[in-house]
């Protein structure tokens, strides 16, 4: 059966380089194990791997695996540092790569394009550059330099990808924080940090009506959605008790986690069951994180195999055929 990753990562030599030198906050530091990782000051924030600048290991990985195509993303901390010139010209790196790897590898590669979010003039021109040059879909992280996605400085930006109806994945990186609740203890960034960051991200996005001002994009929500399968309850119970003049939203939050995507990156096969237990399995898709030091490959395949073939079929291919018009 066909299996299309539509959560694995990507880096460039260059684009590795562009952070070194122009990376404001972030910058690369060495291991105890002697190896660069990126980090916010001392939060640690990714652990670059050999996949992330190879196309033909990946390709090697997805044989090895039985995974057919690859919606590939530039992960975080993506573009959203630096000055204009910087951000934009980082983009352009990671685009220009993702577009070249779709060419030689035209059946196996896709890709969501990265953009400079906090310069919204800049970022709409180059989304509608990548989207011509092949992009299927948008990154953008749980918050932008700090900034919350549902910020009116961003909405040119959302009117064009609702306009285009594009899939946007949502991944997290080092939430506002991250220093004074002491992330880097234990890498707590990626254990706790990230879930916190998706999660607010969301959350902000349905009580402040957002996904009724832009109803054509496709969220999909990374790492099953983070915690929000789990605090249903919580935000229900939430709305119930909200005072009628402050609600914003015109739907219940059960509603609008059912009205956006996940992808099945959960580690334990009880937490996807309950994620489709709450938003159904035609909301989530197959995901790896690959090649990131945590990434589960093999965890996502047996989750998912282990599930009744309608949902397996489902979340392995045919929603992301249908959400990406493969």
């Amino acid at each position: 059966m066909t299996t299309i990753d539509i959560h694995t990562h990507a880096y460039t030599p260059k684009w590795l380089d562009i952070l070194r030198t122009r990376g404001g906050e972030y910058g690369l530091k060495v291991r105890p194990d002697g190896f660069e990782e990126i980090f916010k000051g001392d939060t640690p924030v990714a652990f670059p791997q050999p996949g992330h600048f190879d196309y033909d290991l990946r390709i090697e990985q997805m044989n090895a695996t039985g995974i057919d195509l690859s919606v590939v993303s530039l992960t975080c901390p993506n573009v959203f540092w630096g000055d204009s010139a910087t951000s934009l010209e980082a983009s352009i790196e990671s685009n220009n790569a993702m577009a070249d790897a779709q060419r030689v590898y035209p059946d196996r590669i896709r890709w969501f394009t990265s953009i400079p979010w906090q310069y919204p003039e800049l970022a709409v021109k180059e989304l509608s550059r990548s989207c011509d040059v092949g992009a299927v879909g948008v990154m953008v992280l749980a918050n932008v330099a700090g900034e919350s996605l549902t910020s009116e400085k961003f909405a040119p930006i959302w009117r064009e990808i609702d306009r285009r109806g594009l899939p946007v994945l949502l991944h997290p990186t080092d939430p506002p924080g991250a220093r004074v609740m002491d992330m880097d203890e234990f890498d707590m960034s990626w254990s706790v940090g990230f879930m916190f960051d998706t999660t607010l991200a969301v959350v902000r996005m349905m009580f402040n009506g957002f996904f009724d001002q832009y109803p054509n994009l496709k969220l999909i929500a990374s790492h099953g959605g983070a915690t929000l399968p789990y605090l249903v309850g919580r935000f229900e119970k939430g709305d119930e008790v909200e005072l009628p003049m402050r609600r914003k939203m015109q739907h219940k939050p059960t509603d609008y986690l059912r009205h956006i995507y996940y992808d099945c990156i959960t580690y334990d096969p009880r937490a996807l069951d309950y994620l489709i237990q709450i938003v159904g399995s035609e909301r989530v898709m197959f995901g790896t994180d690959w090649p990131h030091q945590v990434f589960d490959t093999q965890g996502a395949l047996a989750n998912t195999a282990r599930l009744p073939e309608d949902r397996k079929v489902a979340i392995r291919a045919t929603n992301a055929q249908r959400i990406f018009n493969f």
